[in-house]
């Protein structure tokens, strides 16, 4: 509802998002158009009585002439936004099978470009997240039990040569998350040191855990993930442009507060009940789907999950799986 009390009706906009060799299709909108100069994927408004995926079919033959499969494409990530003048919910797909040369049957200008050269500022504000859903990989490792000292050292470099089997090689960042709750703060930091070390060498980017000022004392870190109990006491980002922000989230309050903050993503769980937790309520598959659906940044599922539970994820509208299990064994 506007101001007015003006009913906005909300746009159903699919979005395809065409991957080929690493790089990603976009287009620059027409000056004319609603936002127009700025840069976006491919697709258009679904007509009534016509699938997403028939839309993005459509819409995608004719705006530059590539020929796709339905079957070919895979959910990545649902965004509704407010621009004011006009609500919007942009449904995203992905393919990496695309037939035939692209080119800009609508006189716009194309280009194929790689994720980490994607700019905000380039694209709409709703686009956004979008970005970040390219650039974050499907799997997010999370240490699990682990001591201070030498001894921590040891277990993150036995663990960390089995990360590029866990986390193959991808055009996504390969992100670890150094989470160690109990651990004084003088021997995270000094953990947290060694592990970038560790990390950089296995090409992964460091993820540290807690607050602000963990991320202050580990500058280089990739970035920084907040607990529920530090993200809620923070009403702005905390953090640069430029570097991951994440936030630990069970429920759609939480996220939304995510969101206000400028998280760059969020955890949600646990979607199954965890040996970990065993007393904490598992969400489920229904309730995990129903969240994400009005999230409007990346969802990585917690909780009980491996990556076999990758496409059940995918086809929940979630980012990926984070874990612990399916790659922690140092002990």
């Amino acid at each position: 509802m506007t101001d007015t009390g003006t009913h906005v009706r909300e746009i159903h906009v699919a979005v395809g998002v065409i991957v080929r060799e690493g790089h990603v299709l976009i287009a620059r909108r027409p000056d004319h158009v609603h936002q127009g100069g700025l840069l976006e994927f491919p697709g258009g408004k679904v007509e009534p009585e016509e699938t997403v995926q028939e839309a993005l079919v459509r819409e995608i033959a004719e705006e530059t002439g590539l020929q796709i499969s339905p079957d070919t494409l895979q959910p990545l990530i649902g965004i509704r936004h407010d621009y004011g003048d006009k609500r919007v919910f942009l449904d995203v797909w992905r393919t990496d099978q695309a037939r035939g040369e692209a080119h800009g049957r609508e006189g716009q200008t194309i280009d194929w470009v790689r994720p980490e050269k994607l700019r905000d500022e380039d694209f709409p504000a709703a686009n956004r997240p979008i970005i970040r859903a390219l650039r974050l990989p499907s799997l997010l490792a999370i240490t699990g039990d682990i001591q201070a000292g030498d001894a921590g050292v040891r277990q993150l470099s036995s663990a960390i040569a089995e990360l590029p089997v866990m986390l193959p090689d991808s055009d996504c960042a390969r992100l670890l998350l150094l989470r160690a709750p109990g651990m004084a703060a003088e021997d995270y930091c000094a953990l947290a040191e060694s592990a970038s070390d560790l990390c950089e060498a296995a090409g992964v980017g460091l993820l540290v855990h807690g607050s602000l000022s963990v991320f202050d004392e580990n500058p280089d870190a990739a970035g920084l993930h907040l607990p529920w109990h530090e993200a809620e006491t923070l009403d702005a980002r905390p953090v640069p442009d430029g570097v991951w922000l994440g936030v630990s989230c069970h429920n759609a309050h939480e996220i939304e507060h995510a969101v206000a903050i400028g998280a760059d993503y969020v955890t949600l769980g646990p979607v199954k009940h965890t040996a970990t937790h065993p007393d904490a309520p598992a969400m489920g598959w229904l309730q995990f789907r129903e969240q994400v659906s009005r999230a409007t940044i990346p969802v990585f599922a917690l909780g009980g999950l491996e990556p076999a539970d990758l496409d059940r994820v995918k086809h929940s509208g979630g980012q990926g799986v984070a874990g612990i299990r399916y790659w922690w064994s140092a002990s």
